[in-house]
């Protein structure tokens, strides 16, 4: 039975195994399998990928050196993520050596990218979209301020939704959620564009107001997804306003860029988005103590202005008028009677007409044989003038003598 190995001779390399060609490469095979792990990682960057009957044949380099490697035809489709000239990748693969003629390979088994990767394809958009204003802020939309329905763009099930349903109940639960599950990771930008144009053919019946985009937390190559072209464009020219929740604080996609609003949780875009109850009712509170006192100081001005019109009502009402006006009337009365012609008849006096019936108020108007007329305060008496005389001049009283 030939083994492939065999012993040289004495004199020509005692000891030393030999090999034929076959047995060596079958020797160096078993080694491999057994000294090799089963399953491996490779970082590395792609070069000169291309098909062949099938299968996807590719090197990886890292500058110092270089490997084959190949996805079977069977493997391909399960790929997430199709590397082109010059991606770095991190490979998860196991060794293929080929024993007839000695050939290694690196058999992929799953391939992602790498940050470098997600990074370069991240700029790339960047500077594509960047002309077109895609990122301007002018072009970001307000966000509703208490929105009667939103949409959730996530996986379903997932930590990511579970902590938005919650944030959404504690914080408002009247806004009504419409949870629209996508995938969320690899080479599935087709059917998150695919899921965002359904949602928006229904939203006018749906009474949508805006649009959570969001994915949990992972490394920034699995966020790859979200820095596609062709996404972008969708978000930037959506009808409604869209909240991006996508990664850690410190992850940056394209979709955040073109959002209307970049949350940095899917937690905090709930935050964002919906307001918070019991601040709300705090500023109704303040609200109802302010109008109640208004209201109170309102009514209070009101009462004073009816009681100052209450008080001129009653200044000038019928019954007060009438009886100042009796009041009025009563002092005339008493000041025309303090003056009347008969108050003075009756203090003995007595009023003389001339023939003619005018009152004589000087003696100029009289003569002696002159008849006249005496109106005395009960009664007339007629008369004759019989001498006429004016009244006697009372001389002033002597002065004192001067005090020398």
């Amino acid at each position: 039975m030939t083994t492939g190995v065999d012993r040289a001779a004495p004199g020509r390399g005692e000891g030393l195994p030999r090999y034929s060609v076959a047995g060596f490469n079958q020797a160096v095979g078993n080694l491999l399998e057994r000294g090799f792990a089963p399953r491996f990682l490779i970082d590395a960057t792609v070069s000169r990928p291309q098909l062949k009957k099938g299968h996807l044949w590719l090197t990886l380099v890292d500058g110092e050196a270089s490997v084959s490697a190949v996805v079977w035809a069977s493997q391909l489709p399960r790929l997430t993520f199709r590397p082109e000239e010059g991606d770095g990748v991190t490979v998860v693969g196991k060794l293929n050596f080929w024993a007839a003629r000695a050939s290694l390979a690196v058999q992929v088994l799953d391939l992602r990218p790498s940050l470098s990767s997600v990074l370069r394809q991240f700029e790339r958009t960047l500077e594509r979209l960047a002309p077109e204003g895609l990122f301007e802020p002018a072009r970001k939309r307000p966000l509703p301020e208490a929105p009667q329905a939103i949409a959730l763009l996530t996986s379903v099930p997932s930590s990511a939704y579970a902590d938005m349903l919650r944030t959404a109940a504690e914080r408002w639960p009247a806004t009504r959620l419409v949870v629209l599950p996508i995938p969320v990771q690899g080479a599935v930008e087709a059917q998150i564009c695919a899921a965002l144009e359904g949602l928006l053919a229904q939203a006018a019946a749906l009474g949508l107001e805006a649009i959570v985009l969001a994915r949990g937390g992972g490394s920034r190559e699995d966020l790859a997804v979200f820095d596609g072209e062709t996404l972008a464009r969708r978000l930037a020219h959506c009808p409604l306003p869209v909240v991006t929740g996508l990664g850690h604080e410190d992850d940056t996609t394209i979709a955040d860029l073109v959002a209307d609003y970049r949350a940095a949780t899917p937690t905090a875009a709930i935050v964002a988005l919906l307001p918070d109850r019991p601040a709300a009712l705090l500023r109704l509170q303040q609200g109802r103590r302010q109008l109640h006192g208004l209201v109170k100081l309102r009514l209070k001005a009101a009462a004073l202005r009816l009681t100052s019109q209450r008080d001129q009502l009653q200044h000038w009402s019928p019954a007060r008028a009438l009886e100042a006006r009796r009041r009025d009337l009563g002092q005339r009365r008493q000041l025309l009677e303090a003056l009347s012609p008969q108050r003075l008849l009756g203090r003995g006096f007595c009023l003389i007409r001339d023939p003619n019936g005018r009152l004589v108020r000087s003696i100029d108007q009289l003569a002696p044989g002159l008849a006249i007329e005496a109106q005395l305060a009960d009664g007339r008496a007629d008369g004759l003038i019989t001498a006429v005389a004016p009244a006697a001049v009372i001389p002033p009283p002597p002065r004192a003598p001067a005090t020398p």
